[in-house]
């Protein structure tokens, strides 16, 4: 990985020479994970990509062009998305509200943005009172657990349809692919451990041709420039009740990230929230209108920040605009996204799904909760069950023609008791050191 041997500030500019190759490792470290989200959902993983850039590019712009992070795509969002869109299966097939979720995308969108302006008169104290760190802790394991079946699927059975039985060639290719990322994360240095998603993707296609699981006909035949495949929304009071809501918790993970950011470029971004958190929630909004990918700041762009020491936000905006190009512009590569084998991005999930409940874990043991308290022990335990029953167990309720995940249901309960349990013990609050500590410790793993 490229490294300079003086930090690199935010309002600095590079020679092209050594910018270019600088913003393509922001856009390899995000691209498996930004790509993943659209492959589960049904979305497009070309327009995936291309908004995520549109997304950076205006971030930059709301916030004046002074804080350096890439806007990829938010897992907090699959469970809903699937719920209400019917996933990638549903949506082939014809049979998926897909408008109706990118309808979901925009209202949250607004959610990011209505938070934005309380954020701005009242501070973020309030958020830490409707979302502790207990609770927080709680959702984002069900997040990683919750979707654990959806991994398992997808790495043992033809089409990720258990009924058709298991096929030992697909476990194979998902466990190769499994070591792969797991061995460039963790005894590979410099540039190549901070790109382990991809690069495990890599090795699990390279493998899947002999076995005859890559298809190229359709690579062959996508045109090297095109428009994007692009989708409206479509709005509806059910769908956008159940999908807009995640918002809030994806903000209390942008507020840790920003924090992150404090740390490792020496600079306080944080009166500048409003700014970052509108920037986000313009994001989603503008990448749901066009059938995109819900947004977030991303963890693994603030690692190779913390291990290059180059915070330059002109990175940003090149990296933003080759992500803008390539997903948009050129099919060959969505065509080749799109032949990436089912047990390939199968084997990339178990470990991304599994990273994610551990940072919530993680986040419990670090925040110095106190579980001899009934409250907490409550709100985490009952969160944890209905969230990881209803999602392992393809339970939801039923809400008109869509229905309510196990995840949605679970945080909203939680938000309840919450608000209503006896204040035995809070726990640290979000600007403590201790959350701060874990997501700067999450972000220079990734690194």
């Amino acid at each position: 990985m490229a490294s300079f041997d003086r930090v690199i500030q935010t309002d600095e500019k590079l020679p092209l020479l050594q910018a270019l190759p600088l913003s393509l490792q922001h856009l390899m470290a995000m691209f498996g994970a930004t790509v993943l989200v659209p492959i589960l959902t049904g979305l497009d993983p070309g327009v995936g990509l291309m908004t995520s850039g549109i997304g950076t590019i205006l971030y930059l712009i709301c916030v004046r062009n002074k804080i350096p992070s890439y806007l990829g795509s938010s897992f907090a969002f699959i469970g809903p998305l699937i719920a209400v869109g019917g996933g990638a299966a549903a949506i082939a097939g014809g049979t998926g509200h897909l408008p109706e979720a990118l309808g979901g995308l925009v209202a949250a969108g607004f959610v990011y943005m209505i938070v934005a302006g309380f954020v701005k008169v009242f501070g973020t104290g309030w958020i830490n009172k409707l979302l502790p760190p207990a609770l927080v802790g709680a959702v984002v394991i069900v997040i990683g657990l919750g979707l654990s079946a959806v991994a398992v699927k997808m790495s043992m059975f033809p089409f990720a349809d258990p009924t058709k039985g298991i096929d030992l060639k697909l476990v194979l290719v998902a466990f190769i692919t499994l070591v792969a990322a797991v061995a460039f994360s963790s005894y590979f240095k410099g540039f190549l451990k901070t790109i382990p998603v991809l690069l495990g993707i890599i090795v699990g296609y390279i493998v899947s041709i002999p076995l005859g699981l890559v298809s190229f006909d359709g690579i062959a035949k996508a045109a090297w420039f095109g428009l994007p495949n692009v989708t409206f929304p479509v709005f509806d009071i059910t769908a956008i009740a159940i999908i807009a809501p995640v918002a809030i918790v994806v903000i209390v993970e942008h507020i840790g990230h920003l924090l992150v950011i404090n740390e490792i470029t020496g600079k306080d971004f944080t009166p500048m929230l409003p700014e970052s958190l509108f920037g986000d929630g313009l994001a989603t909004a503008i990448s749901g209108a066009l059938g995109g990918t819900p947004s977030t700041t991303y963890a693994e762009n603030i690692g190779v920040m913390a291990v290059t020491k180059v915070y330059a936000t002109q990175l940003f905006w090149y990296a933003g605009a080759f992500a803008f190009i390539i997903g948009g512009f050129v099919p060959k590569f969505g065509a080749a996204i799109n032949s990436i084998p089912t047990p390939v991005m199968g084997g990339i999930s178990l470990l991304l799904f599994g990273l994610i409940a551990s940072s919530g874990l993680r986040l419990l043991v670090k925040s110095g909760i106190d579980f001899s308290h009934s409250r907490n022990l409550i709100m985490t335990s009952v969160v944890l069950v209905i969230g990881i029953g209803m999602e392992t167990g393809g339970f939801a309720i039923p809400l008109g023609k869509y229905s309510v995940p196990g995840m949605a249901l679970a945080t909203f309960i939680g938000i309840i008791l919450n608000l209503i349990l006896p204040k035995e013990s809070e726990g640290l609050a979000l600007e403590s050191p201790g959350f701060v500590g874990d997501l700067q410790a999450e972000a220079k793993d990734k690194a």
